[in-house]
């Protein structure tokens, strides 16, 4: 069978054990090498994290091929987590982007075999300039972990790949020493979630971590509230007017009585002994609700309504006056849930 009478490739059947085998292989002898990484957490990654807290500049990670993409995201993950960081590409570093490099930062280079030409190549300059240097390859006597002040080894027993060529579990293991450096960093510098979220403004997470109650809540006159005398008729107009499927029920100064639910409601229909004509709210209302401070998060409002099972909350200050309200929607247009 010649190539043009061969069937084309994605019409080829594949032996499904065979491929559930591979991949399962693969995920074995990854997790191996991770294992193993473990007990090569020593003085060394403690002196590597000193140096990088010391350093006055950033950690410019650099690294050539699947080492090099591995570095970029080594060096995102530091600066996300209170870790000034770059990528800089070994190759480009010989034509000029040597000059991205001050004195005052600290090079991380990856590579493997430790013997990566590009990288090599650039050493004595940084050298020359003084500027720090912290390898990880996967052997320790290979000319880059020489040559570095630190060596970090991220040493494998063997490759996923079943000819041992392709970079699999070495590229992991690199990741993941990666990974441990900016975790141990993060804590180390005391970085909370709140900083995390001011690099990440944009995303869902940083509207979670960044948003207060006092952003999404209905304030002012938005709020529903009644006082303790109004009649349950008062009470069904007020929460109409102000769509929010309660109100609060509050004194003469504004301190938080109770609150009136669709809930309560639905539960004084169901009740025979309640004459719903004559019946005032204070005789329905739900005392000692939950509530919540304007300055808390909104994904703190998000799980208080979900452990509570209740869709809605009064939000109040430290003398338990009613400030806001807010409910499921707010979360939802806010895009916390």
């Amino acid at each position: 069978m010649n190539a043009r009478t061969a069937p084309p490739a994605h019409s080829r059947l594949v032996n499904a054990d065979a491929v559930i085998r591979s991949a399962r292989n693969v995920i074995k002898t990854e997790a191996a090498g991770i294992r193993a990484l473990e007990a090569k957490i020593d003085a060394a990654f403690v002196q590597a994290c000193q140096m990088i807290l010391a350093c006055k500049g950033r950690v410019v990670v650099s690294g050539m091929g699947k080492s090099g993409h591995i570095g970029r995201k080594i060096a995102a993950t530091l600066a996300s987590t209170g870790t000034p960081s770059f990528f800089v590409h070994p190759g480009e570093a010989s034509h000029g982007d040597l000059g991205m490099i001050q004195p005052d930062d600290l090079v991380l280079g990856i590579s493997y075999s430790g013997e990566t030409d590009e990288l090599l190549y650039i050493l004595p300059a940084i050298k020359r300039q003084g500027i720090g240097l912290i390898s990880i390859t996967g052997n320790p006597n290979s000319s880059l972990a020489t040559q570095a002040d630190l060596n970090l080894d991220a040493n494998v027993a063997s490759e996923a790949c079943p000819h041992g060529l392709a970079p699999t579990a070495s590229t992991t293991a690199a990741l993941v020493m990666g990974d441990a450096l900016a975790v141990a960093l993060l804590e180390a510098r005391g970085f909370t979630s709140d900083d995390f979220a001011r690099s990440h403004p944009a995303g869902s997470l940083g509207r979670r971590l960044l948003l207060h109650i006092s952003d999404v809540m209905h304030a002012g006159d938005d709020v529903p509230r009644v006082r303790l005398e109004a009649t349950l008729s008062e009470a069904l107009v007020e929460m109409s007017r102000k769509r929010l499927g309660m109100t609060a029920v509050v004194d003469g100064e504004n301190h938080l009585l109770g609150v009136f639910t669709d809930g309560d409601l639905r539960r004084a229909l169901d009740d025979d002994g309640v004459d719903l004509r004559s019946a005032s709210v204070a005789q329905l209302m739900t005392r000692g609700p939950k509530t919540i401070g304007s300055d808390k998060l909104a994904v703190e409002a998000a799980q208080l309504m979900e452990k509570h099972q209740i869709n809605a909350l009064l939000v109040v200050d430290a003398d338990g006056c009613v400030v806001g309200a807010l409910n499921i929607h707010d979360l939802l247009r806010a895009r916390v849930v």
